[in-house]
C-alpha cells in the first residue's frame, strides 16, 4: 500500500476528546470538559438561519463571504475593536479553526516553526501539524500570570521560525494580554520578521479589563486575526468565523478558500449576519453569566484550599490538581470522570506545562459547574 504523509501522521490528538468520548458512554456526568456554551442561541438568530432554510438560500456564496456579512464585520470590528479594515480583507470561514488553519497554511512551510503559547489551545499545534509546519511552545508560567516572557521567546527563535500565535483571551487559561504585552509581542515579531497570528476567538467575553486587538498595534500589517461566532453567539456548530487578512492577500485567499471549503454554507452565514446587527443584548447577559459563575467557582475553591489562577477572560477556570494527580494528570482525569462522575480537561492537553492542572469549563449551568468542583479532592 501507498504511505500515508508523515505530516498526517505527526498531528497529535486531543487530549480533550478523548475525555469527551470516555464520557459519551456514562451516565449521570457533570460535563466541565468541553468548551461549549450553555446558553440558548437567540430567537432572532435561529429565525434568520431558519428563514434561510425555508426559502432555498442553499447556493453558493463568494468565497470569502455574503457580501453583507463581510461588511458588518468591517463595521464590527471598527465600533468594538478600533481596527479599521476594508471589508475585502474579511474572509469568512467554517468556524475559528478554519482560519486559524488557512493563516497557518499561508505563512508556513513545511519543516518551518511556529511559535505557540504552553499551555495553550490544543488546535495550535494540530493546525502546525496538519500543515507540516512544527509548533515549538513558548512558555506561561503562573509565577507571572501566565504572560509571556520575551526571554523566553528570543531563546525559542531559530532560523526556522516564521509566525508567533498569540491568544487573549486566552483558552485554557483566561489570561487576558495587556497592550503594552501586545505591543511588545508585535515588536519581537518584526525584529525577527515574524508573522503574528491573533486569535481573538474569546473578545467578548472579559472581565474588568479591556481586550485589545493585536492588529490595532501592529504598524506592518504582519498580525492576521481569527475571530469566531461560535463563543460570543453560543453557534457553535453553525461553524462560522473570520480571518483579517492583507488586502493583498485577496487573491490568494480566494484561491485557497475555493481549495478547502469554497465556501461556508449560506444559512449560517445569515444566521451569523443577524447575530451581528440584532440586539447585543443576549452576549451581554451570557458575559454576565459567566462572571457570577466564575465568581462562584473561584470561592467554592478557595474554600476548598485548592489552587487555581483567577481568569480575566474566557469562561474556564485552570485548577491546580497536582496534590492528587501523582504526576499524571491525563490519567487522573480519566479516574476522576469514572469513579466521581466529573469530565474535566487535562492541562498536558494544553501543553507540557499543563501537568497538574485540569481546565473546567464554567460555560454551562452554575448549580452543575458548582456540583462538579465540590468533588474535587482537597
Amino acid at each position: 500500500m501507498p504511505r500515508i504523509a508523515p505530516h498526517a501522521l505527526a498531528i497529535p490528538s486531543s487530549g480533550i476528546r478523548r475525555i469527551f468520548e470516555l464520557a459519551a458512554g456514562l451516565d449521570d456526568v457533570v460535563h466541565l470538559h468541553v468548551g461549549e456554551p450553555g446558553l440558548a442561541v437567540a430567537p432572532h438568530v435561529l429565525a434568520a438561519g431558519a428563514r434561510a432554510w425555508e426559502d432555498d438560500v442553499t447556493r453558493y456564496t463568494a468565497n470569502g463571504g455574503i457580501p453583507g456579512l463581510r461588511a458588518a464585520i468591517a463595521r464590527k470590528l471598527l465600533r468594538d475593536n478600533a481596527l479599521e479594515v476594508d471589508p475585502d480583507q474579511v474572509w469568512v470561514t467554517a468556524g475559528g479553526m478554519q482560519a486559524l488553519h488557512q493563516a497557518l497554511s499561508l505563512t508556513l512551510d513545511a519543516g518551518e516553526e511556529v511559535l505557540v503559547p504552553d499551555p495553550g489551545y490544543t488546535n495550535f499545534s494540530m493546525a502546525a501539524r496538519h500543515v507540516g509546519a512544527v509548533p515549538v511552545p513558548y512558555r506561561l508560567d503562573p509565577a507571572t500570570g501566565f504572560q509571556p516572557d520575551l526571554a523566553d521567546l528570543e531563546r525559542a527563535i531559530t532560523p526556522r521560525t516564521r509566525v508567533l500565535l498569540v491568544n487573549s483571551p486566552s483558552n485554557p487559561l483566561g489570561v487576558v494580554h495587556p497592550a503594552a504585552v501586545l505591543r511588545d509581542l508585535v515588536t519581537f515579531a518584526a525584529r525577527h520578521d515574524l508573522w503574528v497570528v491573533s486569535d481573538e476567538v474569546y473578545e467578548r467575553f472579559t472581565y474588568g479589563v479591556p481586550h485589545v486587538s493585536t492588529a490595532t498595534l501592529d504598524p506592518d500589517g504582519r498580525v492576521l486575526s481569527v475571530f469566531s461566532f461560535s463563543k460570543t453567539y453560543a453557534l457553535t456548530g453553525a461553524r462560522v468565523g473570520w480571518l483579517v487578512a492583507p488586502a493583498a492577500w485577496a487573491p490568494m485567499l480566494r484561491s485557497a478558500q475555493e481549495a478547502v471549503v469554497s465556501c461556508v454554507n449560506a444559512p449560517a452565514q445569515l444566521a451569523a449576519l443577524a447575530a451581528l446587527d440584532g440586539d447585543q443584548g443576549v452576549v451581554d447577559d451570557a458575559r454576565e453569566h459567566y462572571r457570577g459563575t466564575l465568581e462562584a467557582a473561584c470561592e467554592l475553591l478557595r474554600a476548598k484550599g485548592i489552587r487555581f489562577h483567577r481568569p480575566q477572560g474566557a469562561f474556564y477556570l485552570w485548577v491546580d490538581v497536582a496534590h492528587a494527580s501523582g504526576g499524571d494528570v491525563e490519567a487522573w482525569c480519566a479516574e476522576f470522570l469514572l469513579t466521581r462522575r466529573v469530565a474535566v480537561a487535562p492541562g498536558t492537553a494544553f501543553g507540557a506545562r499543563g501537568e497538574g492542572w485540569v481546565r473546567v469549563c464554567v460555560a454551562g449551568e452554575r448549580a452543575d459547574v458548582l456540583a462538579g468542583l465540590a468533588r474535587f479532592p482537597e
